[in-house]
């Protein structure tokens, strides 16, 4: 057991506001939960905070679309997020948001530390710059060429499909996301951090033990390339934080993303009396401060997050602990395979404890991507849940009810076994610290069927129908209990609702880690109900049926071919209104242009054989109609994703097609 309460402050990435919550998203909540569930069960005191990324471009395009302001649009998504963390049992203490005055007075403080520090150069730079839409350009709104690969459609900061990263005016044949124009570059005046400033205490931190090997590994290159400075300005107009002094310049959004780890701890702490917030952020503090992370976002969690905490005087974290993507049946997370499940979907068709068991059982403490199997989820938790770990109680408690009146036996059947179970105690938990969750579900499996073979081998059924042995009977089906009543501390801070149920069951408060060699000798217990149901694997599938979009996906698309189609056939046929964003001709292909379509806030490429009947250029901003569920194909120029409709005899005499006036993109052709 442990030797003295330990305090720790423990925070996961925070969501951001323009979206739901998927079950991507849901590995690291779950992940982060039960860790805190098992440092509270371990007798230690540890908070848990949150908050919403409610900053940037995007959250301030998405609001211009819907029609409402940011701020209506981040207090929605936050209810929706606050929601749907509830219903999985993620047990925050605070879970706020960063457009926060306190989010704001950290912001500030911090910025004022590092320009104070001599940390902060402000110097003019050229920007892309959308001439359509009067605004200068993030990255991720700019699209085109790989400089590198030369992959199409890529963003302006990094290639997905060679990882190269780059400056947005390295891109070949750049597009606006936003309107499709050209950019044009302009004249800016920004700040940067100058991140060198702190390479030696960042080499220092990163090297402590800090960050898993992995982690330290690709920080070691970026060292290696030499830290670059960086740019916390973002200009106007932008949904954020107003730098002080500078009017119409604002703070990027990754300068205060993460300050809301602060925020929403100083916002509990004016709340909680007991709390005092120096205590866990001054630089000389004791406590342990612990982050949650995607590995994607590493970059700034142990390079630029430390450094704005060393400028702003406040301490650096305890360890930041890094996870992998989830892949659904092996894949990337499909809208069109109905495997892109949001949080709510799941909720609507399955109980959470099935999927924090699932990740558990999956969930290392590397970086490794981890898959979602859902054949293997159902057979899993069935037969791991239900079959091994509930059906210890179902064997044993009816006897005990209704031969005992619900008492348990005075004395253990097998005190050899019950120790057993209760020594493996310090191996599990040490598992639970060092996150390797997957291996700690192993040994809590493997006891359970040990108990259960124990109760094969004494026959309780059996027992209970010969005369004499009703003391027998009693201490069996109580060492069942026992076993099962240790299984449940082992499990609850990943199934805390079922610890719940269990300890109704028991009659007996919140299970801790130290009553574990504390058995409930002559207890009496409550009349048992069911703890947990089976998976159905028809509730799995009407699940991924209610994730797929409305239309038709691509991948069940029946192929438009040949001289006849049936009406069914042809109504899969998914015709769509597309704004063509940009169009450029295909070097050694002399009939096909590039096409990047706007489908409704969806951007595709697509190549079409039209290049004799249209001049590129005369093409952007014009409407046409697109097949949108025709499944991509891969052309050795790159992958056309769908088909714009055209007709005529060929050469100069093809003819897009337009759709009526008044069309949108996005809008169904019918």
């Amino acid at each position: 057991m442990p030797s003295a309460e330990r305090t720790i402050l423990v925070t996961s990435a925070l969501p951001y506001a323009n979206g739901p919550i998927h079950i991507g998203h849901l590995v690291e909540y779950i992940q982060t939960d039960i860790w805190v569930r098992f440092q509270r069960m371990r007798g230690h005191r540890c908070l848990y905070v949150c908050a919403d990324d409610a900053h940037g471009t995007p959250i301030m395009l998405k609001a211009q679309q819907e029609g409402v302001t940011p701020e209506a649009l981040i207090a929605r998504v936050g209810a929706e997020h606050r929601a749907d963390f509830a219903d999985f049992a993620i047990g925050f203490d605070n879970y706020y948001t960063t457009h926060s005055p306190e989010n704001r007075a950290f912001a500030n403080r911090i910025y004022e530390g590092l320009r104070a520090g001599g940390h902060i150069v402000t110097r003019a730079i050229r920007q892309a710059y959308d001439p359509v839409k009067e605004m200068f350009l993030p990255d991720r709104f700019i699209r085109g060429e790989c400089p590198r690969c030369g992959a199409q459609d890529q963003y302006g900061d990094s290639c997905e499909v060679c990882g190269a990263t780059y400056s947005p005016t390295d891109l070949k044949n750049p597009v606006s996301a936003l309107s499709g124009a050209t950019p044009v570059e302009r004249a800016t005046e920004h700040d940067f951090v100058r991140l060198a400033d702190f390479e030696p205490m960042l080499r220092e931190w990163t090297g402590s033990g800090a960050l898993q090997p992995e982690i330290v590994h690709k920080l070691d290159e970026w060292f290696q390339a030499g830290l670059q400075d960086w740019d916390i300005t973002r200009d106007a107009p932008y949904f954020g934080f107003e730098m002080p002094g500078k009017p119409d310049k604002y703070f990027y959004v990754w300068l205060d993303a993460p300050v809301g780890y602060l925020a929403s701890f100083r916002n509990l702490c004016d709340r909680r009396p007991d709390l005092d917030f120096d205590a866990f952020w001054a630089p000389e503090s004791t406590a342990e401060v612990y982050h949650f992370i995607g590995k994607d976002i590493a970059y700034f969690h142990t390079l630029f997050w430390p450094a704005e905490l060393t400028g702003g005087g406040f301490r650096r974290p305890s360890a930041v602990h890094c996870h992998g993507f989830l892949t659904v049946n092996g894949q990337k997370m499909s809208k069109s395979r109905g495997t892109f499940i949001s949080a709510r979907t799941y909720l609507e068709h399955l109980d959470p404890e099935y999927l924090r068991y699932y990740f558990a059982a999956k969930l290392g403490a590397g970086i490794d991507d981890i898959d979602l199997s859902l054949e293997d989820f159902v057979q899993r938790v069935n037969a791991d849940l239900v079959g091994k770990v509930v059906n210890i109680a179902s064997r044993c408690a009816g006897f005990i009810h209704k031969r005992f009146e619900g008492r348990l036996a005075d004395r253990l059947a097998d005190p050899g076994l019950f120790s057993a179970f209760v020594e493996r105690g310090e191996a599990i938990a040490e598992l639970f610290e060092g996150r390797e969750y997957g291996r700690a579900m192993r040994e809590v499996m493997q006891l359970a069927d040990q108990a259960n073979a124990w109760i094969d081998e004494r026959k309780p059924w059996q027992v209970a129908k010969e005369p004499g042995r009703e003391a027998e009977l009693q201490a069996i089906c109580s060492l069942g209990l026992e076993l099962f009543r240790v299984l449940a501390i082992y499990l609850k801070p990943v199934l805390p609702r079922v610890a719940e149920r269990v300890e109704s069951f028991l009659d007996v408060p919140p299970l801790a880690w130290a009553d574990l060699d504390r058995p409930l000798l002559g207890h009496r217990v409550r009349p048992f109900t069911p703890l947990m149901t089976r998976v159905e694997r028809e509730r799995v599938d009407a699940m991924v049926d209610a994730a797929k979009p409305r239309t038709a996906p691509a991948e069940s698309a029946t192929p438009v071919t040949g001289s006849v189609v049936g009406i069914d056939e042809f109504a899969k046929v998914d015709l769509r209104v597309a704004r063509v964003l940009a169009a450029e001709t295909v070097e050694g292909a002399d009939k096909l242009l590039r096409l990047t379509l706007d489908l409704g806030g969806e951007t595709r490429t697509v190549f079409a054989g039209i290049r004799s009947a249209y001049d590129a250029a005369a093409l952007v901003g014009r409407l046409t109609v697109v097949v949108a569920n025709l499944a991509p194909r891969k052309m050795r120029f790159g992958v056309s994703e769908g088909m714009v409709l055209a007709a005529g005899p060929g050469g100069k005499d093809i003819f897009l097609l337009a759709p009526d006036e008044g069309a949108e993109p996005g809008m169904r052709v019918k």
